[in-house]
């Protein structure tokens, strides 16, 4: 069941993840802002965002992804991708994409890195693990991310998933921010806190709403 699984940029799922020091020297204390990429940083498009030419930033997204990281908190892009898995145009292109979309968010706030991208390149009919409103990119987000800020050997590092992966960190302090009912559903079945934030504002929808409970 825990089949067709996500995908990072450029690397395997598994390559050793290094994570940049969070503003002001703050120690990481394990609350993850799990986010959906178009309507939520960027404004999306019912035909795809199908270059870097096209990524546009929502108001004040790189401002609010600073303000997260300003809190203490870990930021990952979890996005469905199909375009990739219906051939109409590869992983590298999607790469050159965040390559953009990172860019554009580190002009507004030099405090505004993404942790980690994930995305999940598989159609609908694919069925993914992979897929929202599957959990697969928030499970593999979390591990990856601990992993990482535990500096523990990553020879030893092995992603589980769904039921496979038992004694599961709190997700009390975290959040999944997304503009449609599959983010939400992702992260009820991840459970975590869902914020469905509006297409036209995206995270800035919303920062209030995380920044007063972190």
């Amino acid at each position: 069941m825990y089949q067709l699984l996500p995908c990072r940029d450029r690397v395997p799922l598994d390559t050793p993840l290094e994570l940049h020091p969070l503003p002001n020297s703050i120690t990481w204390a394990g609350a993850i802002a799990y986010l959906d990429r178009d309507g939520v940083l960027n404004k999306g498009s019912p035909n795809y965002i199908n270059s870097p030419s096209e990524v546009i930033t929502l108001p004040k997204a790189g401002t609010c992804v600073a303000e997260l990281r300003r809190s203490g908190m870990r930021v990952a892009v979890v996005t469905n991708q199909s375009p990739i898995g219906r051939g109409l145009w590869d992983s590298e292109n999607l790469a050159n994409i965040h390559d953009k979309l990172q860019a554009a968010l580190l002009l507004e706030d030099s405090d505004a890195l993404i942790d980690l991208f994930l995305h999940s390149p598989y159609p609908p009919y694919n069925d993914a693990w992979a897929r929202k409103p599957r959990p697969g990119m928030l499970e593999a987000a979390r591990q990856l991310i601990d992993y990482a800020d535990s500096e523990e050997d990553w020879s030893d590092f092995e992603l589980k998933f769904g039921r496979k992966w038992t004694h599961r960190p709190s997700e009390e302090r975290s959040v999944m921010v997304g503009d449609r009912m599959s983010d939400m559903e992702a992260a009820r079945a991840f459970n975590v806190r869902g914020l469905l934030c509006p297409a036209d504002l995206g995270l800035s929808g919303v920062i209030d709403q995380i920044l007063e409970t972190n």
